[in-house]
């Protein structure tokens, strides 16, 4: 997708810059071809115990170590971390929400289950379907941190588990995490953590962070879709949320698709051996893009500047602008932008996790997200610039 200096108020689609990564990030061709070959070699089902079947199960489980040992999962020895695929993101989460609570309310009798008021759809609306628990909202600061504190004060005898993303999808402000898990430890709690939108973009440590259970998706960093995982500690116990096969040691049962496992396995490598270069890129071509709006429109707001962010993430008031509006024009215009979590598109309710860090009501009406990635290029945020600033003065 290449920047374009033509001026035409409706670009073809050759002309659109794409600005969603957040949302979605483009297959790499090299992860699409890796896809493709091992679905022809590894045709056979994995838990079948001809030889066929076996190829395919050493391709998985080797896969799955990969992908553990990238995440900086303890893969080997007596005490290993568990590496389960799913179908994705989505499903990771709730497997986590749901299997992490239903195991403490089964055995310690706890009732009480901890998340935020930013957190994405897949945690929140799961946290909703705790038809007998007592779930607690925390908010974040006007910065959009999660304080570490607030989870302190949260923690009870009868609390559940506890759940908090690692960086926003909207705003990409980066959570305290390994500070709350810490907590969370000392009291024999379970956290799971939402790292969907950090992996491939910061450094990552499942280890490190200290957490039980911590979830990803392959489509947030140029994997296919379809796949994602949840990393599970080792000794954290985890009820199932399907049934009918034993594969994945009865967590997640149902035939793993090899290919995508192996193409999610192949992202993740690529993304973190392009990390500590692709993250100084990004955060200067997302501090041209603020600074380049900011002066142009002093009534732009940049929401989380105070905090460390993803250095791909940049969520913008236009005071006095409506964001549906905006958004609407914007794609006219060719700018593929967001509005919010893409899972939450279409409603016009203001953001939750805006909402949660208390912002004012011109702040939470105006505010659009601009996330960039690998095919993201200097000429293509000036360009965007130039007709952000165009739609803008259009619609004032």
């Amino acid at each position: 997708m290449s920047a374009t200096t033509q001026s035409s108020e409706h670009p073809t689609p050759d002309d659109s810059i794409y600005l969603d990564h957040n949302a979605t990030t483009p297959v790499r061709p090299e992860v699409a071809d890796v896809v493709r070959e091992s679905s022809l070699r590894y045709a056979a089902n994995p838990a079948s115990q001809h030889s066929a079947g076996r190829l395919a199960r050493r391709a998985l489980e080797d896969a799955r170590q990969k992908v553990g040992e990238l995440l900086g999962a303890r893969m080997s020895g007596m005490d290993a971390d568990r590496v389960i695929f799913t179908s994705g993101g989505t499903e990771a989460a709730n497997l986590a929400v749901f299997g992490l609570t239903a195991v403490a309310r089964r055995t310690g009798k706890r009732n009480h289950f901890v998340t935020t008021g930013i957190e994405h759809p897949c945690v929140l609306e799961a946290a909703d379907q705790l038809r007998e628990a007592e779930v607690e909202h925390l908010s974040a600061n006007v910065d959009g941190i999660v304080e570490a504190a607030s989870v302190r004060r949260a923690l009870r005898p009868e609390t559940a588990a506890v759940s908090v993303m690692l960086a926003n999808n909207e705003t990409g402000v980066v959570q305290p995490i390994a500070a709350m898990a810490s907590l969370c430890a000392d009291q024999g709690i379970a956290m799971h953590c939402d790292a969907a939108q950090a992996i491939g973009k910061l450094p990552v440590s499942f280890a490190d962070l200290g957490l039980s259970a911590m979830s990803l998706a392959a489509h947030k960093f140029y994997g296919p879709l379809g796949i994602g995982a949840l990393v599970l500690r080792h000794g954290v116990a985890l009820e199932p949320a399907l049934f009918g096969g034993h594969q994945q040691a009865g967590l997640r049962p149902g035939t793993e698709t090899v290919a995508l496992a192996v193409g999610l396995c192949q992202a993740l490598a690529l993304s973190l051996d392009e990390l500590a270069g692709e993250s100084i890129r990004l955060a200067k071509l997302r501090d041209q893009l603020e600074q380049a709006l900011t002066n142009a429109m002093p009534n732009t707001i940049v929401i989380g500047a105070n905090a460390v962010r993803l250095p791909n993430t940049s969520n913008i008031a236009f005071v006095g602008l409506n964001r549906q509006a905006l958004l609407m024009a914007l794609d006219q215009a060719g700018i593929a932008c967001s509005s919010g979590s893409a899972c939450a598109s279409g409603s016009s309710e203001p953001s939750p996790a805006l909402l949660a860090m208390g912002l004012k009501k011109e702040l939470l009406e105006s505010s659009i997200r601009f996330s960039l990635g690998r095919s993201t290029t200097t000429a293509e945020v000036d360009e965007a610039c130039r007709r952000i600033l165009s739609v803008c003065q259009r619609l004032r």
